[in-house]
């Protein structure tokens, strides 16, 4: 076949292209919900690791956190989404919340040390600055430490979510059809895998392309915020 009848084929013919908008939403939703749990859980682990004890003494926040991001980095995160489907939530019979779930659990190990780098970027007079004021330790994290630190987050945090947008193609693992597996099934159905394959890898990479430019330009604006 040409390309035009392959383009036919893999996107016009028996409402094809309505797989993979299926499958972008799904692609979509599991990375969304995915990357605000990572960032919520992620927050909390950089604090706690975050936490100083006395000296001799044990920080069990600390060793918890520690422990959760060596184990979570160290273990491949297909192997956590299929220990996630087939033992921890075996019960579960929603496997977008499964999977939400498992690459959220996955990203805040990442996003912890994303969170912890940027404050520790911070000057440690500011933490001394604001306790002179009065204010506890938490209200100077919160009120001092924190909105300086976000500075230096955002843009990774920016590249940690287009990584976590591109892990989500494992999904068909646990049964789930997103743009990737869409791309599969037409290939099986057409027995042409260049243009659906093709097809999946430009729509992801004008998603990518976009959440690109989105992230230089805000980059460029918080440079200049720095300038004022």
């Amino acid at each position: 076949m040409n390309f035009q009848e392959q383009f036919h084929t893999a996107f016009i013919a028996e409402n094809r292209w309505k797989l993979y908008i299926n499958g972008l939403g799904v692609t979509l939703t599991v990375a969304f919900f995915a990357g605000l749990l990572g960032i919520l859980l992620g927050t909390v682990l950089a604090l706690m690791k975050l936490s100083e004890s006395e000296k001799g003494k044990f920080n069990i926040w600390n060793f918890l956190a520690t422990a959760y991001v060596d184990i979570i980095r160290g273990t491949p995160s297909v192997l956590q989404l299929l220990i996630m489907w087939f033992i921890i939530m075996a019960s579960s019979r929603n496997p977008v919340f499964v999977a939400v779930l498992s690459f959220g659990l996955n990203s805040a190990a990442y996003v912890s040390e994303i969170v912890r780098a940027g404050i520790l970027a911070v000057g440690k007079g500011q933490m001394e600055a604001g306790r002179s004021l009065g204010l506890s330790k938490g209200m100077t994290m919160t009120y001092v430490i924190l909105p300086q630190a976000v500075k230096n987050i955002i843009p990774p945090m920016g590249n940690e979510f287009i990584t976590l947008l591109k892990e989500t193609a494992i999904v068909g693992y646990v049964s789930m059809t997103d743009l990737t597996r869409a791309a599969n099934k037409v290939s099986a159905a057409t027995y042409e895998p260049f243009m659906p394959l093709i097809g999946a890898a430009v729509i992801y990479f004008i998603i990518i392309k976009v959440l690109t430019l989105a992230l230089a330009a805000l980059e460029r604006r918080l440079r200049k915020s720095d300038l004022r």
